[in-house]
């Protein structure tokens, strides 16, 4: 017999698990794929023998689901981060810096005159990320090259932003990742405010030399050594792309969430479901896989938060060596 489609209770404030769940037994259109997408994303969290990739675009980077981001890589839930570089440039400038609420509908140019840059409806004074990367950034890049550093991989680089982040910036992704030695992998390393801070070391330091090749192996040897391999893709570009091709080399992921605003009708890889990326052979044809429908800042905080009350007790999955 079918499922019975129930009423969602909220009068007796259930936690977010149970509403979770209760959302599933609703059955209502994109409220049960939520329900499902926490089902999968709490049985890849709780797998200790599941080599994880977190890929994310750079944007909400600028937005409070940053901490969530960071939460995951610092608990152990996360073997590999896959993102652009915006995820360097906002994750380094928020760490000493702040950004501000704003609106969508905000007069664009009166923003320009007044130095500010408009993120969605998220405000960033000029001073606040331009500025600050730089201030930065060329210290960074000094340190490195005072210590002999000629050849850098993105993961490297990362870390090295990672470990200028003070020790208190909870809400880092990269100094949680420096913490807890867990690559950040940057294919597009030169796309952004970060990047461009290399190149123009690069003008008087011309034997500095970025090397991806590097990444490439660090990322084949990650899933050539997994006993399962599992993904959290949220959004889609070049993040999402470089840890499903990855995954192809072991015949595909053994377990797959996609969360996306993005539709599939026009044959982008970031509106791509999974049982698409089972005919390149990037996902497995028995693999568990989900796709929710939605915006990442306001899905993924409630699907983590059901998923580790649903895994609350349990041992943190793995520290790091």
């Amino acid at each position: 017999m079918p499922r019975r489609v129930e009423d969602v209770r909220v009068d007796d404030a259930p936690g977010l698990e149970e509403f979770v769940r209760r959302l599933g037994a609703g059955g209502g259109f994109s409220a049960k794929s939520v329900s499902d997408g926490v089902d999968l994303l709490a049985e890849i969290l709780g797998d200790r023998q599941m080599t994880t990739f977190l890929s994310f675009p750079a944007d909400i980077v600028a937005t409070g689901t940053r901490g969530i981001l960071a939460n995951l890589v610092r608990e152990g839930y996360v073997d590999a981060v896959v993102t652009t570089c915006g995820t360097l440039d906002h994750d380094l400038a928020r760490s000493f810096r702040p950004y501000y609420h704003g609106a969508f509908d905000l007069n664009d140019a009166d923003l320009k005159r007044r130095h500010l840059h408009r993120l969605g409806n998220v405000v960033i004074p000029e001073a606040n990320y331009g500025a600050i990367i730089e201030r930065k950034m060329r210290p960074i890049l000094r340190r490195l090259w005072a210590r002999g550093v000629r050849s850098l991989s993105s993961c490297a680089l990362a870390a090295a932003i990672g470990e200028s982040i003070p020790a208190t910036e909870r809400g880092s992704i990269l100094r949680a990742a420096f913490d807890q030695d867990v690559p950040v992998f940057v294919p597009g390393v030169t796309d952004g405010a970060v990047g461009s801070q290399v190149w123009s070391f690069w003008q008087d330091h011309r034997s500095l030399s970025l090397d991806l090749l590097s990444d490439e192996q660090r990322l084949a040897d990650l899933v050539f050594e997994a006993k399962r391999s599992g993904a959290v893709v949220l959004g889609g570009g070049i993040s999402k792309h470089h840890t499903i091709w990855w995954n192809q080399f072991r015949d595909g992921l053994d377990a797959v969430l996609y969360v996306t605003t993005a539709v599939e009708w026009d044959g982008s890889l970031s509106g791509a479901r999974p049982r698409e990326a089972v005919s390149w052979g990037k996902v497995k044809p028995k693999a568990r896989h989900a796709a929710v429908d939605g915006d990442v800042t306001v899905l993924f905080p409630l699907m983590v938060g059901a998923a580790l009350e649903r895994l609350h007790g349990r041992p943190v999955r793995r520290g790091r060596s």
